[in-house]
């Protein structure tokens, strides 16, 4: 199996995390600044090639009682946009407390509220995967 990459896709930014060759972790990765909407699909993809992903995992936002948002209509229409320009297979994943555990975390470190934009986008992609992540494993576990 080889790497997987997830997106926290959001209106100005999007979250990157990449997991290790052997799927077992999520790791933080980059945060990009979004360009335009077929740019963003365009680098995305580029960035996944680079990064030697084999499946794309995108964040979905529903909110607390898994219903849709205005939110979770625009990143399903970008997810879906992703998965006609892409190679790879593309998964979506709950990402619903992913930004709050990131918020905590960068809080819980210490780092400044206006320095919080650059990692936390990035952190919750890795929450996002981590989820993924155990949710393939367990599915491994149980055939």
């Amino acid at each position: 199996m080889g790497k997987i990459i997830a997106f926290d896709i959001g209106d100005k930014r999007i979250g990157v995390a990449v997991s290790d060759p052997f799927c077992e972790m999520a790791l933080p990765d980059e945060t990009y600044w979004r360009k335009g909407f077929e740019k963003d699909i365009d680098n995305l993809l580029k960035i996944a090639k680079d990064k030697f992903a084999e499946t794309i995992v995108c964040g979905l936002p529903v909110n607390f009682d898994g219903s849709q948002s205005e939110q979770t209509v625009k990143t399903q229409e970008f997810i879906n946009r992703l998965k006609e320009k892409s190679p790879l297979p593309v998964v979506v994943q709950d990402e619903r407390f992913s930004t709050m555990q990131s918020q905590r975390i960068l809080i819980e470190a210490n780092v400044r509220r206006e320095n919080r934009k650059k990692y936390v986008d990035s952190i919750a992609a890795s929450f996002i995967l981590e989820d993924y992540l155990r949710k393939i494993k367990l599915q491994g576990d149980k055939k």
